[in-house]
């Protein structure tokens, strides 16, 4: 059975950081590439940043120079550092493999950017 279990979200303040959490169980993690993905209200869900199997990051525009994407394969987890988060960055936070696949959708993580 496939879980993907997102963890670390909360309420910050603009300008605070958080480290998200994503432990992957029921597939081959390491051989995976894997993304964060975040759906803002009202919006569709978008791709944040994703890494290679081999640890390759890559960024939308919007969070380039503010979020870094890791994985540990060891701990078939994947995490998002997120720093100087704007209002904007609000949203329930996803992992998944890249490109994304349906079945793996987990229940995400709140994030939420306000003073």
């Amino acid at each position: 059975q496939v879980q993907l279990v997102e963890s670390g979200g909360g309420l910050v303040q603009p300008g605070g950081s958080l480290r998200l959490s994503c432990v992957v169980s029921g597939f081959t993690f390491r051989i995976n590439p894997m993304g964060w993905y975040r759906q803002a209200p009202g919006k569709q869900r978008e791709l944040v940043a994703r890494v290679s199997s081999g640890g390759v990051p890559n960024y939308a525009d919007s969070v380039k120079g503010r979020f870094t994407i890791s994985r540990d394969n060891a701990k078939n987890t994947v995490y998002l550092q997120m720093n100087s988060l704007k209002p904007e960055d609000t949203g329930v936070y996803y992992c998944n493999v890249y490109p994304q696949y349906s079945a793996f959708w987990g229940q995400g993580t709140q994030v939420t950017v306000s003073s």
